[in-house]
């Protein structure tokens, strides 16, 4: 009888739990549709069980005219996965044509905004990214370790109402490689990301870092892009402008070249399609 008793009360309890777990997550508030903004990832994580197949792909820039063909004559492209091993933690991994770049991270979400409760969501994000080019002078010794790259992120966003949102992300990236003293390592930016909801389906958003002088040299820009989001049944499609035709941190905050002044950005695009591997139905 004791045996029965206590296997009924461990029972109960799970069940409990079960419940108020899934109310607690039902009193999340989405701040983003989706786990990426434009090239930068926002505080959303998968689910537990979610797989996302992302295809992301940029052009050359509008300034290069007729002969490049406004830009469709160069492009690059990353091909992801993305998991969720809980709802709180994401893991996932690409390949970047531009420097031939394999990068991999891990998210995990540290405070989630409630209907009634808690006013934010922050997420932090750690991104490592190894460059597979074959080496600009072969005969020297190189070392494995400077092709290595790495990115530090922490994401505060808030959702203000049925359309607005809004996300502040202090972002630090390392390269173990810089071409010469006078380059710094350790670039420090701060990077804002917005939302607007326009219909049921369409939305607009704004990505951009501010990167504070004497870090980077002179050839480069501060990333600036603008996508519009075109939500279907399983499927996230975005049209975007940016300066950068990079799609990994180290890239993108770093290595932008484009100048939004001189027409010097590109259209691309970002196609999301959401797998349920396990979980909930």
């Amino acid at each position: 009888m004791d045996r029965r008793r206590n296997t009924g009360i461990v029972t109960l309890i799970a069940i409990l739990f079960s419940l108020s777990a899934s109310a607690q997550m039902e009193d999340w508030v989405q701040t983003f549709k989706d786990t990426r903004v434009i090239n930068g990832h926002s505080v959303e994580t998968n689910f537990k069980g979610g797989m996302k197949f992302i295809i992301s792909h940029r052009f050359g820039a509008l300034n290069g005219g007729f002969y490049e063909l406004f830009g469709l004559d160069q492009s690059t492209i990353r091909i992801g996965l993305d998991y969720g091993i809980t709802d709180r933690l994401t893991i996932g991994a690409g390949r970047s044509s531009l420097g031939k770049h394999y990068d991999g991270f891990v998210k995990y979400r540290l405070l989630i905004q409630k209907e009634n409760g808690t006013p934010v969501s922050v997420t932090a994000l750690s991104n490592m990214a190894i460059n597979t080019l074959r080496w600009e002078n072969p005969d020297r010794e190189n070392f494995t370790t400077s092709r290595f790259f790495y990115t530090w992120q922490l994401m505060v966003a808030k959702r203000f109402n049925d359309d607005f949102a809004l996300q502040v992300m202090p972002t630090l990236v390392h390269r173990n490689l810089v071409p010469n003293r006078d380059v710094a390592h350790d670039i420090f930016s701060i990077g804002a990301s917005a939302r607007y909801q326009l219909t049921k389906q369409l939305a607009i958003q704004l990505e951009g870092f501010f990167i504070p002088e004497d870090q980077l040299a002179q050839e480069f820009e501060m990333p600036l892009s603008i996508g519009v989001d075109i939500e279907t049944k399983g499927h996230q499609f975005q049209l975007s402008l940016s300066n950068s035709m990079g799609m990994t941190e180290k890239i993108f905050i770093t290595e932008t070249r484009g100048s939004w002044l001189d027409g010097g950005f590109g259209i691309g695009f970002n196609i999301t399609r959401d797998f349920r591997i396990r979980g909930r139905k």
